[in-house]
């Protein structure tokens, strides 16, 4: 098969597409032919040689993928040949054919092409296991999300309103900070012109917000905290501006306030296998319902990998960037 190789660490020129081995099923995996993959921040990382796969992991980059399932092992039951499905991966997602524990494969959602199905399991896994599993946002509650117009960010926008939530987003530009608004973001802040913790203060009355997921790290982290309600939560899933910072200590106590991390690529596969299990009973509906829907800003064939990077690392996108083999 084809796959996108990284050559040696370094810019989007080192992503090359040359031919490779298939990829060899274990007895609880599927094979599946790849319709598309998306995009993730983890990519780019990976790219630079700062975020290696896990053990046992593909070489090759990219964490979600959709396409049509080629062969099954002899454990799996759920799934047949011919099904089509999308994935959640530990990497591998940049080729023609993926190998996924079947625990880590969802059906197509209904109303939703095979194709952009592939933007989903990353997002949908990551915002429902911090957000809800971790963070317990609830209805009547306030949140903010940090990159409003990222993939994450506009999944979250969407699943929190249907969960009842009062939604605050910070993103970099006018036109983002509408479209976050027509995707039901209640409180859009541009973090250029606006601060933030200011903002979120006057709109809730001086309480602040529930809960927070940040992808930024530390430039943001004592600003997070300033910005949470009593009993607040700060979840970190990302340190685009780094990750080691200084916080008043003192900020933590008065208010009662829970800060924590999670990534999901190093998760088990049980772990993987329980998360994609909630995401398909309490996400799933929301989608077919059409109160959720994938945001695909633009698809690249995967031998233009590298401009699909520059792209991802201008920020300019809104919501998911694909490839399709």
């Amino acid at each position: 098969m084809k796959a996108i190789v990284i050559t040696t660490p370094g810019g989007p020129e080192v992503l090359q597409l040359q031919q490779v081995d298939d990829p060899e099923i274990k007895d609880d995996e599927v094979l599946i032919k790849v319709e598309a993959s998306a995009l993730n921040r983890a990519d780019t990382l990976q790219r630079k040689g700062a975020y290696p796969p896990p053990k046992g992991a593909s070489p090759y980059p990219g964490l979600e993928c959709s396409g049509t399932v080629l062969s099954v092992g002899k454990n799996v039951t759920r799934w047949k040949v011919g099904d089509q499905v999308c994935a959640l991966l530990s990497g591998g997602g940049y080729a023609e054919k993926v190998a996924v524990p079947a625990g880590q494969v969802l059906p197509i959602p209904p109303g939703v092409s095979l194709k952009d199905s592939a933007g989903l399991p990353e997002v949908a896994c990551t915002v429902w296991s911090t957000v809800f599993m971790m963070s317990r946002l609830s209805a009547g509650e306030t949140f903010l999300v940090h990159g409003g117009s990222s993939g994450i960010g506009t999944f979250a926008i969407q699943i929190a309103k249907t969960k009842g939530a009062t939604v605050f987003i910070t993103a970099g530009s006018e036109d983002k900070l509408a479209f976050c608004k027509n995707l039901g973001a209640d409180v859009c802040i541009n973090y250029k012109t606006e601060d933030f913790v200011t903002r979120v203060k006057e709109e809730t009355g001086g309480k602040g917000v529930d809960v927070i997921l940040d992808c930024i790290g530390a430039a943001y982290l004592q600003r997070n905290l300033d910005s949470l309600n009593f009993d607040g939560t700060l979840c970190l899933i990302g340190f685009q501006s780094g990750a080691v910072t200084e916080i008043k200590l003192n900020t933590l106590l008065p208010k009662r306030l829970t800060v924590q991390g999670a990534a999901l690529r190093p998760r088990s596969r049980e772990n993987k296998a329980m998360v994609v299990n909630e995401v398909e009973k309490n996400v799933w509906p929301a989608i077919a319902a059409g109160k959720v829907k994938p945001i695909i800003y633009k698809s690249f064939p995967l031998s233009d990998t590298g401009e699909a990077h520059r792209l991802m690392e201008s920020s300019e996108h809104i919501g998911k960037i694909l490839l399709v083999p």
